[in-house]
């Protein structure tokens, strides 16, 4: 019976989106129905494989965004979410993979059912960007995700804090207005995916606000005093309003956790 790290660490090792996406969802399911081991033999890259389309580049050098109204525009947008759902299939099973060995099995029930989501997600924004004449890879996009990844891979509060509970929590912020904006452009179809993916993101933070205070309090850690120290540490920019304070709530994220370092 193969090992729960190495099916992990063959969906990182995937680098063609359609490989990676079937990989992951067939990770989530041969663990759930009992068919890997708990094992963790193997570690986990440094870095996962990427395809050689998009082409990564330095944030400061991504080209403007385009005005959603145009098609050219809303391309741009679906593409830049595709990548970030893309992304996120890697740093869930990352989570699972590079932290699970020390952490209940529940921490990998819920960080591979993360990433069997993210696969989801990304192949409903890759549909729908063929809808519309374009792929995944199409247009430049960049690699901050991993690089939070990257920054926070000896420390497994440092990565709850980072990724799940300031980078996905960002997207709680602003998804609602992103749908409202598709919605009267009578885009309803790319509406729908982004309400989806919103919907499950409030469950992802979740998980991360629950293991980062599970974890913190079992190490004698004042948790919202501990995650503001780390995203001091390692989150490069500013936690910047307006909040979505009632999905941040609904993922046990309250504001106890972030209101202090508000600009």
């Amino acid at each position: 019976m193969t090992s729960i790290a190495t099916a992990i660490r063959s969906v990182l090792e995937a680098s063609q989106p359609r490989d990676k996406v079937m990989r992951a969802r067939k990770v989530a399911r041969d663990w759930r129905l009992g068919q890997l081991r708990h094992d963790f033999d193997v570690g986990m890259p440094d870095r996962p494989a990427r395809p050689a389309r998009p082409e990564l580049l330095p944030p400061t050098f991504m080209p403007a965004r385009r005005r959603a109204g145009s098609i050219a525009g809303r391309i741009a947008m679906l593409h830049a979410f595709a990548h970030i759902e893309f992304s996120a299939i890697d740093l869930a099973f990352d989570m699972a993979g590079r932290f699970g060995a020390a952490m209940p099995r529940s921490f990998v029930d819920d960080w591979l059912s993360v990433g069997a989501d993210e696969a989801m997600h990304f192949m409903l924004l890759e549909r729908r960007l063929q809808d519309f004449g374009s792929h995944y890879g199409a247009l430049p996009a960049h690699d901050g995700l991993w690089e939070s990844a990257a920054d926070t891979s000896g420390d497994v509060l440092a990565r709850l804090a980072i990724v799940p509970m300031v980078l996905e929590a960002r997207g709680l912020d602003v998804s609602p207005a992103t749908i409202e904006r598709l919605a009267r452009m009578g885009d309803t179809k790319s509406a729908a995916i982004l309400t989806r993916i919103y919907t499950d993101e409030i469950r992802h933070v979740g998980f991360g606000s629950k293991w980062f205070q599970q974890i913190a309090e079992s190490q004698g850690l004042v948790a919202t005093l501990h995650w503001q120290s780390l995203v001091k540490r390692h989150f490069r920019g500013a936690l910047k309003p307006p909040f979505n304070d009632s999905a941040r709530m609904n993922a046990g994220l309250t504001r106890d956790y972030y209101g202090a370092l508000a600009c």
